[in-house]
């Protein structure tokens, strides 16, 4: 089983998630992805579950809990897959990973039934979800704990683009290296020629900025130690570095922001 969430660590809250979860399957081996998403941000927990949650053995269970609805009217879902189940709220962040694991349903989990009676509207992770997964993860099908769904919140992952001769994408993560992790996929840098050793032109912000050049390397040790570099990172996406140093700091960008690449 996974976890991510926007909890942190400071607090307790990922600690009664777990504990509310070995109580109910004391078998669970319980990985977590990160808690450290950003607060609220729903485009991010996406993208990092989709990105992460493949690479789990089939038949994980993927908690995601980053839940600015939390009480409101949103749905709680159980989605199933053909190599896993996720298990969040219904704004969009389950979907995108659901979707590389092979989706079948989604159940809304109706009533209480099976779930312990403590609950409160305001930690639906501890109350509902994760409940709910420990209860799949020891054998209860998700049908028993919900009914059927057509009806579900499509996340908002930006994707990339060619226009007017230039790759227009977004940073949509910084890693702890200070990376910053595009949504440009390697066929779009093929369709412009971008190879090894190409220098490209990126401008941020606004496409009329003045733009950096820009070399496109297989691996940092192929740049000067503060040199700035793209490449394509281990998501399979480009990235933006500086080697030995952070580029988030160097160029003050942040996730969200557009970025325009001209070969």
């Amino acid at each position: 089983m996974t976890l991510l969430t926007d909890f942190g660590v400071k607090d307790s809250y990922v600690a009664e998630m777990k504990a509310v979860i070995l109580t109910l399957c004391p078998e669970a081996s319980i990985v977590d992805i990160t808690h450290e998403v950003e607060p609220f941000n729903l485009k991010l927990a996406a993208y990092l579950l989709a990105r992460a949650s493949p690479y789990f053995p089939e038949g994980t269970i993927h908690v995601a809990v980053v839940d600015p609805g939390v009480g409101g009217e949103r749905k709680p879902l159980i989605v199933e897959a053909e190599k896993g189940v996720l298990v969040g709220p219904d704004n969009g962040i389950l979907i995108p990973a659901a979707r590389k694991l092979g989706m079948k349903n989604v159940y809304e989990i109706k009533g209480r039934g099976l779930l312990p009676e403590r609950f409160t509207e305001t930690f639906q992770g501890r109350d509902i979800f994760a409940p709910a997964a420990a209860l799949i993860a020891c054998g209860v099908k998700p049908g028993r704990l919900g009914v059927k769904t057509s009806t579900y919140v499509e996340a908002a992952i930006p994707e990339a683009r060619i226009f007017k001769g230039k790759i227009e994408g977004e940073i949509v993560y910084v890693d702890r290296f200070g990376n910053l992790v595009t949504n440009i996929g390697r066929e779009l840098l093929a369709s412009l020629n971008v190879r090894p050793g190409s220098v490209l032109k990126l401008s941020f912000r606004r496409v009329e900025s003045k733009p950096l050049k820009v070399k496109f390397l297989r691996a940092y040790a192929e740049a000067e130690v503060g040199e700035l570099l793209t490449l394509i990172g281990s998501w399979g996406t480009m990235e933006v570095s500086v080697n030995q140093a952070r580029a988030s700091d160097r160029l003050k960008v942040k996730v969200g922001e557009k970025l325009w690449v001209e070969a």
